[in-house]
């Protein structure tokens, strides 16, 4: 950044990343209080024991507000691991699918590739029900479009596709299920939009989250599982044991302490926000001055088909790499960073997270319109 660059009023750009992504000002002004002195102890969160009455209490109320938010059932356990989504590539089949089991796959973006590439470690006999590369993961798939073979384990799906700004969804926003054979559990991840739209858990057997989306800062992964997929199928390492972690409450070693904690403030913002019905109408909102744009505006082209299109990463170009390029710049400039696609898309991708304020989004489609008048 340069002394050139605009800024908002709190003197910060509107920061447009897809992860780690924004955090809410509020958060990130009481962080820096409690990392010199949580609750008065004299103490800052980074300091204390993960086995002290202070985490003690973080603890508890991050599980009890996560399940306050997304109405979480008695019969689901809440666990903050680490590793990352990624890791859970590895941990579900490892947990959940016998050796040789089958598991079927909907392969709806970058995420969704990485992790069918991750169960073929545990069986060979994994399928695709969708394959989206064909379509360049330009949309999800009706259940029309679904082919189910052998009756699988589980069904795997990515809520939202980061990269290419996709998302299951209905016309008015809320999560679109795919069809599911009877009795089979749904595994989601849903690293992305996690806590952007109200959802009902008890349709998933499994749903796991990296943090630094919507839910907080890199370091955690929410996990939220049924209590009869705890138990794996094999023997595993303690560490991977989902029952193991959900009887020691995310400790059974030294959690990501402060990634948890980051994740009870978001929690507390959530609910003060109004919870997931008044976050999700926002969401729609600050997504529609960005989509209205690009609806209108011949310049720019969306990769997402419209009955597809995220509400948490909207990806579009101009029609050259060069004014790509000079999109990115001039948003910097004027105060919009991190818009730049990703390395297998190219083009723009404006992440508009829960904590993404209306102002950037539409800062951000006033700016498309000028540079469209401009360079068109």
């Amino acid at each position: 950044m340069t002394s050139a660059v605009k800024h908002t009023p709190s003197g910060r750009v509107f920061n447009f990343s897809a992860g780690p992504g924004c955090l809410p000002e509020e958060v990130i002004r009481q962080a820096q209080a409690d990392l010199w002195d949580i609750d008065g102890t004299g103490v800052g969160i980074l300091e204390h024991s993960h086995r002290g009455k202070t985490f003690d209490k973080v603890l508890a109320e991050a599980e009890e507000n996560c399940r306050k938010i997304g109405n979480i059932p008695a019969n689901y356990k809440v666990m903050f691991l680490t590793g990352g989504a990624t890791s859970q590539n590895f941990m579900v089949p490892a947990n959940i699918l016998p050796d040789d089991g089958v598991a079927a796959f909907l392969t709806t973006g970058h995420w969704s590739e990485r992790t069918w590439e991750e169960v073929k470690v545990y069986s060979s006999k994994c399928y695709e029900a969708w394959d989206g590369r064909p379509t360049k993961h330009t949309c999800c798939p009706a259940d029309s479009e679904i082919s189910y073979k052998d009756k699988p384990v589980y069904v795997h799906m990515c809520s939202n596709n980061t990269l290419y700004g996709t998302q299951w969804r209905h016309a008015d926003g809320t999560i679109r299920l795919p069809k599911v054979p009877d009795g089979v559990p749904l595994v989601c991840d849903m690293s992305s939009d996690m806590y952007s739209r109200p959802t009902d858990v008890t349709k998933f057997g499994l749903i796991y989250a990296g943090a630094q989306k919507n839910v907080g800062v890199a370091g955690t992964t929410l996990v939220i599982a049924r209590e009869d997929l705890l138990k794996p199928v094999r023997k595993l390492p303690t560490m991977l044991r989902y029952d193991v972690q959900a009887k020691d409450q995310s400790r059974h070693n030294t959690p990501p302490v402060f990634a948890i904690y980051l994740s009870g403030l978001v929690f507390k913002w959530i609910l003060k926000q109004g919870g997931l019905s008044a976050v999700h109408a926002a969401n729609m909102a600050k997504a529609k001055f960005i989509y209205d744009v690009l609806d209108s505006t011949p310049f720019y082209k969306g990769h997402a088909r419209p009955d597809s299109r995220s509400l948490m990463n909207i990806t579009f170009r101009c029609p050259t790499e060069a004014l790509d390029d000079a999109f990115v710049k001039e948003a910097q400039k004027n105060g919009m960073d991190q818009l730049k696609g990703h390395r297998n898309t190219g083009g723009m991708r404006a992440s508009t997270y829960n904590a993404m304020p209306a102002e950037g989004c539409k800062a951000l489609a006033d700016f498309m319109q000028d540079f469209a008048k401009r360079n068109g």
